[in-house]
């Protein structure tokens, strides 16, 4: 019996020290946390000192104060892992990139967007280099940061710690930023400060790694991903300062990809859960940065959302295919969905600035965006007036001088034909929300149907992922893509459209578009200010994606350039602002790229290497028959 309770205590002794170790393995790594948001909180309050007892209009104090600022920067970088993702509208005021983003993130699309102030570094840093500066204001952004960084303790936040779920998202979203802010400048105003910066944050991450791993080892990062990251450590470390001649292509394939695999790994075998809607748009069974199940931005089914069935959904494909063809969709009964968007012409118009209007005259004032890779946006159109495929497809058919239909009318002939009508009949078992035959069920199809060309790869996306090669050109263009040319800080990979981590919005730009070639206007299109207006938001447009630009000019909303050597030259210009046009409100630098010939070759080919290979598909030969004879003229693909 004495040796049953002795054993008895022993466990329980046992139990008690475990339990003491691993608590205070947890106290530590939450330890950690507090001791580098107090640094940070500790750099920006000797910053304000600064900033308080020196003339910051002195060039020697201006210094002074923006070295101050780096020290804080690098503060910053000690806690960037955590931050990031445990509040990010906070971090806007503590790193943001612009003063003021009005955003439209995934659950906000059904709401008006959101006004989002910016504040801390980033901005202090900019401010610090126009003509005129006031104490107060850099004050005042400095003051929003220390403000912001009392949000980082609240026990709302603080409790995520304890639990290693946070650890892996914090992580997830940390690798995509390597992938596509981190080493382009987005957020570091100063580029020689880039790769300082990357060099000094990977460091500090690394020692987060480790305080993770003893705070919860039975779901620690393996050795595999532990060696890959010190690797990645030696890697930064031998490369040089300058970021221009930083080698971002081996940084992200030979490094930050694999890196991302195996965090997605543990991702799925630890069963992480997510309670943020950060993760919203994430798929947690990609396991390349560069796949195209990375993110969803849409759902491309619509009605048919819950539909798996291949031979269903082969069905459905085969409907939507003959209704992107089929002229019955336009009031007329002469123009189909194909008429602007030509399938071959990866589903834009290459030959012109605009298609024509309904009327047959005129031309419509944008260019036909590409329904290639549309599903990968939040926001749909120049604008992002649409927040679904299908309410874009409805609108576009509707609009009097596009389609000219009416939803009523279309229905009806659809309806009149046996095929169209069997078919969607047969489909209702699977829509169960609506009984009978709606304009949703052809929204629906139309958005399957053309979706699927969204799935195809590039060279570029086949050598990150090991199964291509592409050329030593294109792989110099894409360092410069990242680099001097600035276009990674806002085409971000892997989709290079608009839409950054953790790829739960779309972003808008004002480039200063001109009217024409001459500069002699800026276009009087106002872009996303007819949906939203506000200052910043006048000739603003939704960021495309440069994947296929190769093969979809003309460029820009109003196709005003017939050549990607064009569009090249107007950003290495400065825009619209940079050839003398008024643009108060430009995002994009007036200043000269400086990119020279050479450079300009080399990212046209890596641009090249972001032509996917589509397979498309010759038209149907012949559309269903309808009852009402008048509307058996009909021609596959319209007319015009």
């Amino acid at each position: 019996m004495k040796k049953t309770v002795v054993l008895f205590a022993l466990i329980i002794a046992s139990l008690i020290v475990f339990s003491f170790k691993r608590s205070k393995a947890v106290n530590d790594y939450s330890g950690y946390y507090y001791e580098k948001i107090n640094k940070l909180n500790k750099e920006q309050l000797s910053l304000v000192e600064s900033i308080k007892s020196n003339d910051i209009n002195d060039p020697l104090n201006k210094n002074k104060i923006k070295q101050e600022i780096n020290k804080a920067r690098r503060a910053l970088k000690g806690v960037d892992f955590w931050l990031r993702y445990l509040e990010p509208i906070s971090y806007k005021q503590i790193n943001g990139p612009l003063p003021v983003e009005w955003e439209t993130e995934v659950f906000e699309k059904f709401e008006k967007p959101y006004k989002r102030l910016g504040g801390g570094l980033t901005l202090s840093t900019l401010y610090l280099d126009e003509d005129k500066i006031e104490k107060d204001t850099l004050l005042k952004l400095i003051q929003q940061s220390i403000t912001a960084i009392n949000v980082f303790e609240q026990d709302s936040i603080t409790a995520t710690l304890k639990n290693f779920d946070h650890f892996y998202l914090c992580n997830r979203l940390f690798l995509l930023n390597l992938a596509t802010i981190y080493t382009t400048g987005f957020e570091c105003p100063e580029t020689e400060q880039v790769i300082p910066e990357l060099k000094w944050m990977l460091n500090e991450v690394s020692k987060i790694n480790n305080y993770f791993n003893m705070a919860f080892p039975n779901q620690a990062l393996n050795e595999n991903y532990l060696t890959k990251f010190e690797l990645m450590i030696q890697f930064v470390k031998s490369q040089p300062k300058d970021f221009e001649l930083f080698d971002h292509y081996s940084f992200i394939k030979e490094h930050v990809n694999p890196l991302f695999s195996i965090n997605q790994q543990h991702i799925r075998d630890l069963k992480v859960v997510s309670k943020s809607y950060i993760d919203y748009s994430l798929n947690k069974n990609a396991n390349s940065i560069f796949s195209k199940h990375l993110y969803h931005g849409q759902n491309a089914k619509g009605l048919f959302i819950r539909v798996v069935d291949p031979l269903v959904l082969a069905e459905i494909d085969k409907l939507g295919k003959l209704l992107f063809y089929d002229p019955i969709l336009s009031g007329n009964n002469l123009r189909s969905c194909s008429s602007c968007h030509k399938p071959t012409e990866f589903f834009t118009d290459t030959l012109a600035t605009g298609s024509l209007q309904f009327n047959r005259s005129n031309l419509l004032q944008r260019n036909t965006p590409s329904l290639v890779n549309a599903s990968f946006n939040h926001l749909l159109m120049h604008d992002g007036f649409h927040i679904s495929m299908q309410n874009q497809a409805k609108a576009v058919i509707t609009n009097s001088i596009e389609m000219g239909g009416n939803e009523k009318d279309i229905l009806k002939k659809i309806l009149s034909c046996k095929d169209y009508k069997t078919a969607f009949k047969k489909l209702l078992e699977y829509t169960p929300q609506e009984k009978e035959i709606t304009f949703d069920h052809i929204a629906s199809a139309l958005s399957l149907y053309y979706n699927k060309f969204s799935s195809f790869y590039s060279p570029f996306d086949r050598d990150m992922n090991n199964s291509d090669k592409i050329s030593a050109n294109a792989k110099k263009g894409f360092n410069i893509y990242m680099s001097k040319a600035q276009c990674a800080t806002c085409h971000f990979a892997p989709q290079f459209n608009g839409v950054k981590p953790p790829y739960v919005g779309s972003e808008f730009e004002v480039l200063g578009v001109p009217k024409d070639e001459t500069y002699k206007a800026l276009s009087s299109d106002r872009g996303r200010y007819e949906i939203n207006p506000a200052f910043e938001t006048m000739n603003a447009f939704r960021t495309g994606t440069i994947r296929n630009a190769m093969k979809t000019k003309p460029y820009m909303h109003n196709g005003v350039f017939d050549s990607m050597e064009k569009v090249i030259d107007f950003y290495n210009d400065g825009g619209g602002a940079g050839h003398g046009l008024k643009v108060d409100n430009q995002t994009l630098s007036a200043d000269s790229l400086h990119l020279n010939d050479d450079e300009k070759k080399l990212l046209i080919e890596f641009i090249s290497t972001l032509t996917e290979s589509v397979e498309f598909e010759l038209p149907p030969q012949k559309l269903p028959v309808s009852n009402n004879k008048k509307l058996n003229s009909r021609k596959v693909n319209g007319e015009y």
